[in-house]
């Protein structure tokens, strides 16, 4: 899987962007069909201590995954936001085996008639 890591108004350490494909990678053990991933991150002062945003957008087939996450380091929102994405995988994985089994009820009850 291919993940473009893009900091805004600032240069990431390479441990950091090594941290996030190394996290990113292990989301293919719960779905083997992701094509691509984008993380951005940023600093933003918005008054409080939680000034680092991550935002994660993955395209799989047919769909595509966003979750976004503000924490008091990059390390722990990139944790928050792969959490959000790995629920979003459950949920599409759900979705797309209903959908499937649905479509099978039918054809068996089509092929019945």
């Amino acid at each position: 899987m291919n993940i473009t890591v893009q900091c805004i108004k600032f240069d990431a350490n390479p441990k950091l962007v090594e941290f996030i494909n190394k996290k990113a990678e292990k989301l293919e053990l719960f779905l083997d069909n992701i094509i691509d991933g984008l993380c951005n991150l940023r600093v933003e002062s918005v008054g409080g201590e939680a000034d680092k945003f991550v935002e994660f957008k993955f395209n799989v087939p047919g769909n595509q995954l966003f979750a976004k996450a503000q924490a008091k380091s990059f390390e722990e929102a990139v944790d928050l936001a792969l959490e959000s994405i790995r629920r979003q995988i459950n949920k599409h994985k759900t979705k797309t085996r209903t959908n499937a089994s649905n479509h099978k009820e039918v054809l068996n009850q089509a092929e019945d008639l």
